[in-house]
C-alpha cells in the first residue's frame, strides 16, 4: 500500500528513486490496509517520492540500481535478480566485492528495465536507489512489488551517495545498525585517507572521460566528483560553472577540452583501452598532462570500482585509486 506520493518530476531531474509499496498483515487482521507496518514487523521508508510502506524481512529481494546488488550483500542480503550497471559479467560483481552469491542471481536489465521479467522474479521488494528516477518507470516498478528509490533530496541522476543509499537500503532490508556500522566504518577510512593527504587540499580536480569518441566532464552530484571533493579537492570552476541542473556531466567539444586542465586531472576511458586518452593530441596537450598531473585509470576493475560508488567500490578506490591521485601532488 502506498502511503504517499509527490508530484511527478522530470527524469532528467532525479538521481534516484526509493519507494516500498506494500505492507505485511496477520491472516486475522480484519483492517490490514490501515494497520501500522511497524506493527506487523514492517518499516515506512522516505524516499524521494514519498513514504512507503516495506514488509518485513523480504525475502525475494530484487536489486535494480547501480550498486544495489552491492549494497544488498554487504548488508548481509543475497538479491534473486540484479543489473550489471557496470558491464563485468556472470554474476554482477567486480573483483572489488568480497560478498558472493550462494545462488547467481538472474540478471536483468539497467538503462530498458524489462518489466515482465522483474515480475517473473515474484519480487516482494525491488531497490531501484541508483538510477535514472524515471517516474513512469519507477510507477511500473511499484506496480509490481514494493520499490525503493533514492533518498529525500536527491536531484542528479544516478546521484545518490555511497552512503545515503548504504543507509536507505539498510533501512529497507531492516539492517540499520549493519549499514550504520559500513557507514561509520568508511567515514572513517575517509578521514584516514584525509589525514595521510593534505596535498589535496585547496587543489583542483577535473574528471573527465572518452566514450565513443565524446570527450565528457563530470559535476558535483556526480559520485566520482563528491569521492574527490569528500578527500579535500574542488571541482574546477571551468568544468562545474556548465553544470546544468538534473545532469551528473557535461560533453565537450574540441575547443573545450581545456576545462579538464586542473591542479589534478583524472580520466578513464569507457568501452575502449587507455590509449584513446594517452593518444589524444588534445588531451596530452593540457597543461595538467605535459605537467604530469593527469592520471588516467586504464585499468577497468580500478575504473569500475572508482565508478560503482558502493562501500565496496568506495574503499577499494580509497586504497588503490587515492595513491594515483596523490603522486603529481606531492613534494
Amino acid at each position: 500500500m502506498r502511503i504517499s506520493r509527490s508530484l511527478a518530476l522530470p527524469a532528467a531531474v532525479l538521481a534516484l528513486a526509493l519507494t516500498l509499496t506494500a505492507c505485511s498483515s496477520d491472516a486475522g487482521d480484519s483492517d490490514s490496509d490501515s494497520a501500522d507496518p511497524s506493527e506487523a514487523g514492517g518499516v515506512v521508508v522516505t524516499d524521494m517520492f514519498g513514504d512507503v510502506e516495506v514488509p518485513a524481512n523480504p525475502q525475494r529481494v530484487v536489486a535494480l540500481g547501480w550498486s544495489d546488488a552491492e549494497t544488498a550483500l554487504a548488508l548481509g542480503v543475497q538479491p534473486v535478480g540484479a543489473s550489471d550497471w557496470l558491464g563485468v559479467g556472470g554474476n554482477g560483481l567486480g573483483p572489488w566485492v568480497d560478498e558472493s552469491y550462494d545462488t547467481d542471481p538472474t540478471i536483468v536489465g539497467t538503462f530498458d528495465v524489462n518489466m515482465e521479467s522483474v515480475a517473473a522474479l515474484e519480487p516482494d521488494l525491488i531497490l531501484w536507489t541508483r538510477s535514472t528516477n524515471d517516474r513512469a518507470v519507477y510507477d511500473d516498478l511499484s506496480d509490481i512489488a514494493p520499490t525503493v528509490a533514492a533518498p529525500p533530496g536527491t536531484d542528479v541522476a544516478y546521484g545518490t551517495t555511497w552512503d545515503g543509499q548504504t543507509e536507505i537500503v539498510a533501512q529497507a532490508l531492516g539492517k540499520v545498525d549493519e549499514g550504520k556500522q559500513l557507514v561509520d566504518d568508511t567515514r572513517a577510512l575517509f578521514e584516514n585517507t584525509i589525514a595521510a593527504n593534505p596535498e589535496f587540499a585547496d587543489k583542483t580536480v577535473a574528471v573527465g572521460t572518452l566514450y565513443s569518441g565524446q570527450v565528457g566532464a563530470y559535476v558535483r552530484g556526480d559520485t566520482r566528483v563528491d569521492f574527490l571533493e569528500s578527500l579535500g579537492l574542488t571541482n574546477t570552476p571551468a568544468v562545474q560553472d556548465r553544470a546544468e541542473p538534473g545532469a551528473f556531466s557535461i560533453e565537450l567539444s574540441e575547443e573545450n577540452i581545456s576545462a579538464l586542465d586542473a591542479d589534478l586531472t583524472v580520466m578513464f576511458p569507457i568501452g575502449t583501452g587507455p590509449e584513446v586518452i594517452t593518444d589524444n593530441p588534445s588531451i596530452q596537450g593540457l597543461p595538467s598532462a605535459r605537467d604530469g598531473r593527469l592520471v588516467v585509470l586504464g585499468n577497468t576493475d580500478l575504473s569500475n570500482a572508482f565508478s560503482a560508488a558502493s562501500v565496496a567500490g568506495t574503499r577499494y578506490a580509497l586504497e588503490n585509486a587515492v595513491p594515483l591521485f596523490a603522486a603529481p601532488l606531492k613534494g
